[in-house]
């Protein structure tokens, strides 16, 4: 286990832990990060030998206090990290990891926490730590992450040059470690007032206020022409940008505020106080020395807490944390008002309403009343859409989608959500194409997650479909090879030129080439029977890998032909050479060699690492079969890999067959 500040953990080591306080018993998550961290929850007596957990400042806490004194046991407080959950704990969610404290409350400034101690003494210099702090900082930003991260990101701020002012829940254990109460909270805003003449005052409602769980310190009755409430769920880092000052007590948002580049005036004794990045009305004397926003983030959030990884159920680096809340806080913020979803065919539903339908449950219907009258997001399968449909979703399968074909109803474990058009379509613009442009340029360690993702993809030979299959020996040359397509799929019909089919496809390989060794591998669609684009390729092809596996297929080509197919792309995270004779999506950024008509707004030159990142990383929703829950890219490869995949039933497969026997007729139900 990675070596940490705060509490010590050793391989094997286990320490007797009593709890005196229910949920301690009672919530999984809580039990299961104290057991990987080195902790046996237990019940009775502890012995000096042993520890008792208490859960912060709170109301049971004198319970544990008191009998750890009898005893001559140790203390261990527990508290939520700075990164919980989407919503407020008191929602019911689980947190994404903990603080173990040993020597007190980071809140509290009575006496020093582990997490003073490391503000104070720890190095707080290695260069690779600063550069994921700062790392860490910007995709905190960039995706609008907090403690509770579910919001909406499409809410507007008031207009800027604003001072904010953050209202805490009535009675936290925070504000009553800084010896705060009303009275504090009433002398911030009048401070806030003066210190900015005729500058608007917003207050900011907490989440758990917002969400009726708990009263605030403020209310209507504080305000007037000059001071309004702000209860609606907009994200704190857009809060934060059009704010000219920021007052806080001792709320997390005072150190986002740090983050986000405030000197916020604080008016009771967080753990952010005292090093230089604040205005302090109440100093912790002995808080001396002077720290930069990413060391107070590199202690805070990468060595203090202990991060837990629920997909693989183990601790993890804070990086992992980032990846799994950054996919499903997008997740949450796209489906948080339901889903009207129509041009989804029957077999379809029941995966997307597990994956769309978690916040609020899916509306499936092609009837237009229906559909305005469900006053929700309208969501349509991407093949349905009219080209210049708009207010609208367009949703695809994803190209990490699973192990089997969707023409055999095999549900996916990705898919993609496009509000602009859909990536292959070239006529109009993606949100794929801004993403792409977008990642032109990498952070280091974005660039680094980008190389891993590469290198567990070709290592696992993954691919779209996993499908396996016998590899034939490829005579020597100059080999390439010529992905079938299915003849009659959207990315043909849209983004094809004048050669669109597979047999064109073939006579322009063979005529720009005519000494090479040409391979066709035919679409597995077609090869199953259940889509259109069977061609005799005698003469054109020198080997036609009938049912290979395409990656282990890549391993002995020097080049790929491709129309639009994803193997151009997967040729490109094997360093094959790729030439397109239409406009795919990975086309057009200077990657490959592109004889087709490339749309001109596809200016960017991202690397190939930017183009991973954007297509494998930012654009699709990952769906984990096993947990039932929205995941991060690494997790799907991770199952994907494993092959531990729930397979449709009997009844699936018997439908597939027949839509095989009906494929000249597909347009029927397609």
């Amino acid at each position: 286990m990675t070596p940490r500040y705060g509490v010590q953990t050793v391989e094997g080591e286990i320490s007797r832990l009593f709890a005196y306080n229910g949920g301690f018993l009672t919530q999984r998550r809580l039990r299961r990060i104290l057991r990987l961290s080195g902790y046996d929850l237990r019940l009775g007596l502890p012995g000096p030998d042993d520890l008792v957990a208490v859960w912060g400042n709170s109301p049971t806490a004198h319970r544990g206090l008191g009998i750890a004194e009898k005893r001559g046991a140790g203390v261990l407080r527990v508290e939520d990290a700075f990164i919980r959950s989407m919503l407020p704990g008191r929602a019911g969610e689980p947190p994404m990891g903990l603080h173990l404290d040993r020597s007190g409350v980071h809140f509290d400034a009575t006496t020093p926490s582990d997490l003073e101690q490391l503000l104070a003494s720890a190095p707080l210099d290695d260069t690779a730590l600063l550069n994921r702090a700062r790392d860490a900082i910007d995709r905190m930003h960039s995706a609008h992450l907090s403690k509770y991260s579910g919001f909406d990101t499409a809410l507007a701020a008031p207009a800027p040059g604003y001072v904010l002012v953050i209202d805490q829940t009535r009675g936290d254990a925070s504000v009553t470690a800084s010896n705060a109460d009303m009275a504090t909270f009433l002398e911030m805003l009048v401070f806030a007032q003066e210190e900015h003449p005729g500058a608007k005052i917003i207050i900011k409602t907490h989440p758990e206020t917002q969400y009726g769980f708990r009263g605030g310190y403020y209310s209507e009755a504080n305000t007037n022409n000059r001071i309004s409430l702000l209860s609606d769920p907009i994200s704190p880092w857009t809060l934060l940008e059009g704010a000219v000052g920021v007052y806080t007590v001792s709320s997390q948002l005072g150190f986002e505020a740090i983050l986000a580049g405030h000197k916020p005036r604080v008016f009771g004794q967080p753990f952010y106080s005292g090093w230089g990045l604040t205005a302090d009305e109440n100093p912790v004397p002995r808080r001396e020395r002077k720290l930069t926003k990413s060391q107070l983030f590199a202690a805070a959030m990468l060595l203090y807490p202990v991060w837990y990884d629920p997909f693989r159920d183990q601790l993890c680096e804070f990086e992992t944390v980032l990846d799994i809340v950054e996919a499903q806080s997008s997740a949450w913020r796209q489906d948080h008002k339901g889903w009207v979803a129509s041009g989804i065919r029957m077999w379809k539903r029941k995966p997307m309403q597990k994956i769309f339908g978690s916040q609020k449950r899916m509306i499936f219907s092609d009837d237009p009343a229906r559909i305005q009258a469900a006053d929700r997001p309208q969501m349509i399968w991407a093949g349905k859409a009219d080209p210049g449909q708009k207010d609208i979703v367009r949703v695809e399968d994803g190209f990490l989608r699973s192990r089997g074909l969707g023409a055999e109803l095999v549900p996916p474990l990705s898919l993609v959500c496009d509000d602009l058009g859909i990536y292959y379509d070239p006529g109009q613009p993606s949100r794929l194409e801004q993403l792409i442009a977008m990642r032109s340029t990498l952070s280091d360690l974005r660039r680094q997650r980008a190389q891993r993702l590469v290198q567990s993809l070709t290592s696992g030979k993954l691919s779209k479909y996993n499908l396996g299959g016998a590899v034939p020996k490829v005579p020597h040359g100059h080999r390439i090879l010529v992905p079938g397509q299915v003849e009659d799929d959207a990315s043909i019909r849209t983004g094809a030129g004048q050669v669109c089919t597979n047999l064109d496809l073939l006579r322009a390989a063979r005529t720009a080439h005519p000494e090479a060794v040409i391979v066709y591998k035919p679409h597995p669609d077609v090869e199953a029977g259940l889509r259109i684009g069977k061609v005799d390729a005698t003469g054109l092809a020198d080997v036609v890998a009938a049912q290979a596996d395409p990656m282990s297929l890549l391993d002995q080509i020097d080049e790929v032909w491709t129309i639009t197919s994803l193997i151009g792309f997967e040729a490109l995270l094997r360093g094959v050479k790729v030439t397109t004779l239409g406009a795919p999506f990975y086309a057009g950024w200077g990657l490959t060699n592109d004889l087709g008509d490339i749309p001109e707004r596809r200016i960017a030159h991202p690397d190939l690492m930017g183009l991973v990142y954007a297509t494998l990383i930012d654009y699709p929703r990952y769906f984990d079969p096993v947990t039932g829950q929205i995941c991060p890219v690494e997790i799907a490869v991770k199952r994907l890999a494993k092959g531990g995949i729930p397979h449709p039933g009997l009844a699936n497969r018997g439908l597939s067959k027949l839509q095989g026997l009906l494929a000249t007729y597909a347009h029927l139900w397609r």
